[in-house]
């Protein structure tokens, strides 16, 4: 293995996201709804740059599939998002 290819791979650091007890069971499909808005609920109220909520959005893309990911940005940008973003 190249010197390069070591360095560049001990760069990126792959985690999941850990246990939550608020969702015990093995389907995640709440967890990673929840996760989402809580995202924009917490840019909503304190800016991107606050650190907290980057927890919230490294759970998201852990947990949802991009193709969720991309639904719910698309129905946040038309107003029909099903859940309230407001803080």
């Amino acid at each position: 293995m190249s010197e390069s290819a070591s360095t560049e791979q001990s760069r990126f650091v792959l985690q999941t996201v850990g246990f939550d007890a608020r969702f015990p069971n093995t389907n995640q499909t709440r967890n990673c709804f929840q996760n989402y808005t809580d995202y924009f609920k917490c840019v909503a109220a304190k800016g991107e740059d606050f650190a907290p909520c980057k927890q919230f959005k490294r759970a998201y893309n852990s947990l949802c599939p991009n193709e969720w990911i991309a639904k719910f940005d698309e129905q946040r940008e038309n107003g029909t998002f099903p859940a309230s973003l407001e803080p």
